[in-house]
């Protein structure tokens, strides 16, 4: 019964919410969106594995797929990384300024693809993580050609790290796509840049992060003032605003949700959210923690920010103890009624990208997160949902 519904559910938003291809790029003012004069919202996912599956012949066809599957339920933003640095499976950057062009043309495709189905991109250009290389790879790099090094997180204040990343920033947003012939940075299915997927340090003064965000953001500017940029925050707070810490899930991070994103040249701020940050506690402390933590960075975003902001990531796994499906759903529920909630009164949240979608055949990725449409019709459905009544915000 319940795919039935949601196949009736999927022809109303068909004939409510047409897909087309982006025109115009998104601008914001104060803490909205705006696209053509008209405030713009999202309902969005993530998708970190599109540009090295689009490098695969085997595999490619899931990119289209993906999008086209989105697209259906009504979704218009995609959050994918666009790089892959050192020699993994499909790296895009295999030594500081070397690239593999097959695997650069994926990431055309990828973009590409996203704009036929209606879709922006968001698009991270480093990673805090080992995965795909990361700030780690950039410092072993380092390391090679002699600096002294002693830990991942120097990867910040190098000076030789900095030029590794500032002549990736370069080449990826000088790219010309060789699908459309559109420069990277003159193309408006990209909604925005993100410097790194969850900056952290050890630092927690906040200081290494800091600067290095301040001193990035007017790179990528000075390159890019069309395209809209984010740090890639999951939100913990700083220094900045003491009283601020005791939201935090017990840690910090190094970053500073405040002073990082009120940088100018920083357009909105972002927040990540996973209840197993809150694993040590009950389901009703965990509740109350993600109610909270959305709010308060909604309430910051309004009145301290004065700039717009997304739920770039959440998600709930189901490897942790005690889940199960309606757990998710009512997780899904509570971030997609807070933030439609804030959007719906002009607020400043303006939507988010769940982690992550996955189509039928990538049963060896299978991380917990998975969102497989065929597979989960409940969350499907919620997804959907959002969707609608997103786009019917005026």
């Amino acid at each position: 019964m319940m795919i039935l519904c949601i196949s009736v559910y999927v022809n109303c938003i068909h004939n409510e919410i047409v897909a087309q291809r982006p025109n115009g790029f998104i601008q914001r003012n104060g803490t909205r969106f705006f696209l053509n004069g008209k405030p713009h919202y999202f309902n969005g996912f993530n998708a970190y594995w599109l540009m090295a599956f689009a490098a695969d012949p085997s595999t490619s066809s899931k990119v289209t797929t993906a999008f086209q599957e989105a697209s259906k339920y009504g979704l218009n933003l995609a959050r994918a990384f666009a790089f892959n640095d050192g020699g993994g499976y499909k790296a895009l950057q295999t030594s500081p300024g070397i690239y593999d062009e097959t695997v650069f043309r994926a990431l055309d495709v990828v973009i590409s693809e996203a704009g036929k189905y209606g879709l922006r991109l968001i698009l991270s250009l480093v990673n805090n993580w080992k995965d795909g290389g990361g700030k780690n790879q950039y410092v072993e790099w380092a390391k090679q050609r002699g600096q002294k090094l002693s830990s991942e997180d120097d990867f910040f204040s190098n000076p030789l790290t900095k030029q590794f990343y500032k002549n990736h920033v370069k080449t990826v947003l000088k790219r010309k796509n060789t699908v459309s012939g559109l420069l990277y940075k003159d193309d408006p299915t990209i909604f925005s840049w993100e410097l790194m997927n969850e900056p952290r340090s050890l630092d927690l003064s906040g200081k290494q992060v800091q600067d290095w965000v301040s001193e990035m953001a007017a790179y990528v500017k000075s390159i890019d003032n069309i395209h809209l940029l984010q740090v890639g925050l999951e939100g913990f707070y700083g220094k900045s605003m003491a009283g601020r810490l005791q939201f935090n899930p017990g840690y910090e991070g190094g970053t500073d949700f405040i002073s990082n994103n009120l940088l100018p040249e920083i357009d909105y701020a972002t927040i990540h959210l996973y209840p197993q940050w809150m694993s040590r506690f009950n389901q009703s402390t965990q509740d109350a923690f993600v109610e909270r933590w959305v709010s308060i960075h909604i309430e910051d975003s309004d009145n301290v920010l004065r700039k717009p902001i997304l739920v770039t990531e959440f998600g709930l796994s189901s490897r942790v103890p005690g889940y199960t499906v309606a757990k998710r759903d009512r997780f899904y529920v509570q971030v997609y009624n807070r933030i439609y909630f804030s959007a719906s009164h002009r607020g400043a949240c303006a939507g988010g990208a769940f982690w992550q979608l996955f189509v039928q055949g990538m049963d060896n990725m299978r991380d917990g997160y998975e969102v497989i449409f065929q597979e989960n019709p409940s969350t499907t459905y919620l997804i959907s949902q959002q969707s609608l009544r997103m786009s019917h915000i005026r």
